[in-house]
């Protein structure tokens, strides 16, 4: 199997290269945007033509969620049109599509995990864009995995490592504990996703670790897994206003990955006790 990655060099795009580049009888195509643009079809077509994938895994992404807010035009062009022509290419030779979503596509009034089915109703451009990928890619190629994943941490920025590096220099931090969700290691989303490439069970699926917690929650495990003595101060969100709405519930439940796949991720205090103990 051969598997082309776009976004290679981001948190999942790291993660899906480390898990799947000694897999037996797979080959990697790792893309970025000095390899290839997907707001440039032709271009997308040079490098999908040279290399004849048998799945591509769209990672790239307009993912500066304040950015896209004043960046609206860019936030189109890379979140809705790159997933518009990296869907028409894969169509066109008969590859299998992944393209990577978010939570930020509900309003996060919600008072339960959503499932896949529920009803969208993004609050931000991010969010509207990332919607409109979704549906322009089950558009285009009927061999669509739709995977909405949230709080993401991996190799790169995140806020995992933003917390930790605050810490090096502060003794009080204030922790946002007014929005709801589950941390969620690449790892656990690259294991998942190489799952899935594997099987013709298409459509749309949520992909986060178990359970849930607040950011001020995150933020005081993640300090006492390290061991790190700091006071963690529950704040809302109001104090921290930012330009783009974030969902203040965005649980997301694994429906159709664990009714049709019997797939099951780890809890996320597990997931990031494993991410510390990781040594790569």
């Amino acid at each position: 199997m051969k598997i082309l990655i776009t976004g290679s060099k981001g948190q999942l795009g790291r993660e899906l290269k480390r898990q799947l580049k000694h897999k037996e009888n797979t080959s990697l195509v790792l893309t970025d945007l000095d390899e290839m643009d997907i707001t440039d079809i032709k271009d997308i077509e040079r490098v999908v033509m040279a290399n004849m994938p048998d799945v591509i895994i769209n990672c790239a992404a307009h993912t500066a969620v304040d950015l896209c807010e004043d960046d609206k035009e860019n936030a189109f062009n890379i979140n809705v049109k790159g997933a518009e022509n990296l869907a028409i290419i894969s169509n066109e030779i008969g590859a299998k599509i992944v393209h990577l979503s978010t939570d930020y596509v509900f309003d996060g009034d919600g008072q339960r995990p959503y499932i896949e089915e529920d009803k969208t109703n993004p609050q931000s451009v991010y969010g509207e864009t990332k919607l409109q990928s979704e549906r322009i890619v089950m558009e285009h190629n009927p061999k669509h995995f739709i995977f909405r994943t949230a709080w993401l941490y991996g190799e790169g920025k995140n806020f995992v490592r933003t917390m930790l590096e605050l810490s090096k220099n502060m003794k009080k931090l204030k922790v946002v504990d007014d929005q709801i969700g589950t941390p969620t290691s690449a790892k656990q989303v690259a294991k998942a996703i190489i799952k899935l490439i594997e099987t013709e069970e298409y459509g749309i699926y949520h992909g986060t670790c178990e359970g849930y917690c607040s950011w001020y929650e995150f933020a005081k495990h993640i300090f006492e897994l390290k061991k790190i003595d700091i006071e963690v101060v529950p704040c809302t969100t109001d104090e921290f206003p930012h330009r783009a709405k974030r969902p203040k519930y965005s649980v997301l439940d694994n429906k159709n990955l664990r009714e049709k796949h019997g797939y099951k991720f780890s809890d996320w205090k597990q997931a990031i006790k494993d991410y510390f103990n990781d040594k790569r």
